[in-house]
């Protein structure tokens, strides 16, 4: 019995070392992982600026400035005036006044040559122009309306201390009293007040008349 259960002791022994060696490699290789995946890279060295000598341009511009991109637009072609002749050629020119019209209509080129009659309608193409032969008449503007007569009844007035005027109106069954400015039953604007008349104006129809006194 104590021989069998020292042999157990060392197989429990044999797998807690075998356990504790897989720990350690795990536990190193997550660290290794952790700390070059966190190290920064190394920063990009600048590149160093080619002096340039005046007047000579470097290699790489002048190849880029030869060899354009495909995506760079397309130069237009420069014309050369080499075989331009800036002399005056009076005979040629005399060669081309010389030349004389032959057809049977208007020469543009003249002021001499009249230009052909333009045949008369015998109708307008626009319906409705008096005095042509066939065509109706055109038919008379629309009368417009007259405004309708303001429905006040100028009945009376007094005077403030200030003497301005204050005058009576009656509008079917409602009276009102207005001073010179003010609008009466959100329509008729009094103006000018006398004792006689007083002048009213029509806001809807912009029409003003004068409304008498009526004592009755």
């Amino acid at each position: 019995m104590a021989l069998q259960k020292g042999t157990e002791n060392k197989n429990q022994v044999r797998i807690l070392i075998v356990l504790g060696v897989i720990l350690v490699c795990v536990a190193v290789y997550v660290i290794k992982d952790n700390f070059f995946a966190s190290a920064p890279a190394p920063a990009p060295q600048a590149a160093r600026p080619v002096a340039s000598q005046p007047g000579k341009a470097p290699a790489n511009a002048q190849k880029t400035a030869a060899t354009p991109s495909s995506s760079a637009a397309q130069e237009a072609q420069k014309l050369s005036n080499a075989g331009i002749d800036p002399a005056l050629h009076l005979d040629i020119l005399a060669q081309t006044e010389s030349v004389e019209y032959l057809g049977t209509g208007r020469n543009i080129f003249s002021a001499e040559s009249a230009p052909p009659p333009i045949e008369k309608l015998a109708a307008s193409p626009r319906p409705g122009q008096p005095g042509q032969p066939g065509v109706n008449a055109a038919p008379a503007a629309p009368i417009k309306p007259a405004p309708p007569a303001i429905d006040l009844k100028y009945f009376g007035y007094s005077q403030a201390k200030d003497k301005s005027l204050q005058a009576f109106f009656v509008h079917g069954e409602d009276i009102f009293v207005a001073r010179s400015g003010e609008v009466v039953n959100h329509r008729y604007k009094v103006g000018v007040i006398l004792p006689g008349s007083v002048e009213v104006t029509d806001m809807g129809y912009n029409n003003t008349q004068k409304l008498p006194l009526q004592t009755n």
